[in-house]
């Protein structure tokens, strides 16, 4: 199993097999390719396009998709998929990427936001045209979106996936089976404040496992301010190496954050101690590995 990072800066970490590169950001910020690395594009979320023409936000009965309407619990501020201007501009984005010497390239946020999104003019009338029902209609419309990108991707090409093993479908039009044809791993970010608390990590894990089509790669936060959340975070790595995934990312904000837990791990003899009295053998190799670095 490889261990690697998700970074908001295109700079490689020694210890880690796997670097993953934020190259557009929910905030509409965009840069350049970063090379021999995973690049990542949020889609169909950009709060800068939509302060610039408001009329691309994607529309419910509740209101709009934005981060200040109160009535949803929304995360970010959502472009509706269905604006093909938009689209166009994503897919020439990603296609620009794809010219560089890239790993591959990963797609975020690239569906609607909630189930009741989106219920604007272009999206009612799409939807009426197909002769689907509304959540056959999403998922196609989403699944034609992941189509497009692919056919922009020379190497690797993969999607994160919200986590939800069950209601993709109807929440958000994610049909895991027919987007795994054109894919080559799931990316599934478990993110949170800490991991002191962890059994909901191994479960969903667990569960997206056993459903998925292609390999899985977990993505766990790892901004982490003190000790005692650094090993529940390492503790938790421990407990996801025993399942059959592709890597663990650890989601970190720079180099400097990534060397630190590697530090923290080499010198706790300890965790280490604990790790292998427990048999966490693919946990101890890592630690092994980061040993010779750091």
């Amino acid at each position: 199993m490889k261990v690697g990072l998700v970074t908001y800066s295109p700079e490689k970490v020694e210890g880690f097999d796997q670097h993953v590169f934020y190259a557009k950001w929910a905030d509409g910020s965009l840069f350049p390719a970063a090379e021999e690395m995973q690049n990542d594009v949020t889609c169909f979320c950009d709060a800068k396009a939509i302060r610039e023409k408001p009329d691309l936000v994607a529309i419910s009965k509740s209101g709009p998709a934005l981060r200040k309407n109160r009535k949803l619990n929304i995360p970010f501020d959502f472009v509706c998929p269905t604006n093909e201007a938009y689209r166009n501009r994503v897919l020439s984005f990603i296609e620009e990427l794809g010219r560089n010497k890239i790993q591959g390239v990963t797609l975020n946020l690239y569906h609607f936001p909630e189930e009741e999104f989106c219920v604007c003019p272009r999206c009612v009338e799409l939807w009426r045209e197909s002769g689907q029902n509304w959540t056959v209609w999403k998922t196609q419309t989403i699944t034609d979106f992941i189509g497009e990108a692919k056919k922009r991707v020379k190497n690797e090409f993969a999607v994160e996936i919200w986590p939800d093993p069950f209601l993709a479908k109807e929440r958000f039009g994610i049909d895991f089976e027919k987007i795994a044809e054109y894919i080559d791993y799931f990316h599934v970010p478990l993110s949170a404040i800490d991991y002191t608390t962890m059994y909901w990590v191994d479960m969903l894990t667990r569960d997206f496992i056993k459903i998925l089509k292609k390999p899985v790669v977990v993505e766990l936060s790892a901004e982490m301010p003190n000790d005692k959340k650094t090993e529940a975070l390492l503790k938790t790595m421990a407990y996801l190496s025993r399942h059959d995934l592709k890597s663990i990312l650890l989601l970190v904000h720079n180099s400097e954050n990534a060397r630190q837990i590697c530090r923290f791990a080499v010198r706790n003899q300890e965790l280490r101690c604990w790790f292998d009295k427990h048999g966490f053998k693919e946990m101890s190799r890592i630690i092994e590995n980061w040993a010779k670095s750091y």
